[in-house]
């Protein structure tokens, strides 16, 4: 089968081939040659620029419907991807010129300026993207462990999409292989390597539908899935690059530069993962447990409550109210004597044989009893009123009788 990924034949095609699947594909980097077509030198477009930004739009828009979920305000978001996104761009050049073997750099400064020639890393990509684009997120007053999270997301999705720009460029592959999906290429000696592109794309991918779900449902607390998401492209990472044959080395060395980070990016995180363990403060989306707890969404209601009346009518009365209720008559039974006879009245205490003397005292009792509310009774205002008004009418009548 023969796939044809160009616009037209230009110098930078490469005729890729998979011989273990029979599968044979002509590629060439330039998507766009501007300068051929406007006659004014070589400039171009290319497959590699194009699939990276394709890649940043789809993390983008990932984010973008996200942010809802985890609570983060969107306008503020995208100034911090902004910023990060340059960032990126210059970080990826400088990590790629520092760790470049030899002095390429240091005889011709201004060779650092020809980004347009090649040489980026995606480690220093990654590095400027969160150092400049966590400044800014913390400048503009977002959660910086949620802003984090959404960015690893969209992480993923770019790169499971810009590796197939190694693939146009037929560059970061691996060592010869065996393997039925072998890649064999003018680049390659046309001897089948590991398609080592191929390897980071699908496993990227995985990393993101493991994460995407994790957040959703079982995410803990803000950064959780930023931990996670170093872990595993750390893994995935230092795994890729002990096939690849073009890493840059460490100078004072012989180590794989991506593979010493890879590793530090695993141990740091696994270690934050279990400092942070018993941690619980989410924005956003997550554990149910925990949302409720920190009053992100209201208790669950009874799953009698929820029923969907669209089709019917209401529910009937809940099973729940019903036993309450029978419950309750029971009680009532049981405080009521059986038969409904009346419980017998308990026989009066008998009173003791009065004597002469106890006669005399409560005949003094009474006496003063009756007297004592004649003497402490005080006339109330309002009879005070009513006998004075009597008095005033008395003397009215007497005066018109005169």
């Amino acid at each position: 089968m023969r796939i044809l990924v160009s616009h037209g034949d230009f110098h930078m095609t490469h005729v890729v081939s998979f011989p273990g699947l029979g599968l044979e594909f002509t590629v060439n980097e330039v998507a766009l040659p501007l300068g051929e077509w406007l006659g004014f030198g070589d400039y171009s477009i290319r497959w590699y620029g194009i699939l990276i930004a394709i890649g940043f739009l789809l993390g983008m828009a990932y984010a973008a419907r996200s942010a809802k979920k985890m609570n983060i305000d969107t306008s503020r978001l995208f100034d911090a991807v902004i910023v990060g996104l340059i960032g990126s761009v210059i970080c990826a050049r400088l990590y790629y010129v520092i760790f470049y073997p030899g002095d390429k750099y240091i005889k011709n400064p201004m060779e650092i300026f020809k980004i347009h020639d090649g040489g980026i890393a995606l480690y220093g990509s990654l590095i400027g993207a969160l150092v400049f684009g966590g400044l800014t997120a913390k400048l503009r007053k977002l959660r910086v462990p949620a802003v984090l999270d959404v960015a690893s997301l969209g992480f993923l999705i770019g790169q499971t999409v810009g590796r197939w720009g190694n693939f146009v460029n037929q560059e970061a592959f691996g060592t010869p292989t065996m393997l039925p999906w072998g890649m064999a290429s003018d680049n390659t000696g046309n001897i089948a390597v590991h398609p080592c592109f191929l390897y980071e794309s699908l496993l990227c991918l995985a990393g993101f539908i493991m994460l995407h779900f994790f957040t959703r449902k079982w995410r803990r607390y803000d950064g959780q899935t930023f931990l996670l998401y170093i872990v595993w492209y750390g893994a995935v990472r230092f795994f890729i690059e002990g096939l690849r044959t073009d890493s840059l080395m460490l100078h004072m060395a012989d180590l794989r530069v991506s593979q010493v980070v890879a590793a530090g990016c695993v141990v740091a995180g696994l270690i934050l993962l279990f400092v942070f363990r018993r941690k619980t403060s989410l924005s956003g989306c997550g554990s149910p447990e925990v949302m409720e707890a920190v009053g992100l969404i209201k208790p669950e209601i009874d799953p009698a409550l929820e029923k969907s009346t669209i089709f019917g009518d209401l529910p009937e009365k809940e099973e729940s109210v019903q036993e309450e209720e029978a419950e309750a008559e029971k009680e009532e039974k049981q405080e009521a004597p059986e038969g409904g006879e009346e419980k017998p009245e308990e026989p009066e205490e008998l009173e003791e044989p009065a004597t002469p003397e106890k006669d005399e005292n409560i005949k003094e009792e009474k006496a003063g009893g009756e007297e004592a509310p004649q003497e402490g009774k005080a006339e109330k205002p309002e009879e005070k009123q009513d006998k004075k008004g009597k008095k005033e009418k008395k003397s009215r009548k007497k005066s018109k009788d005169k």
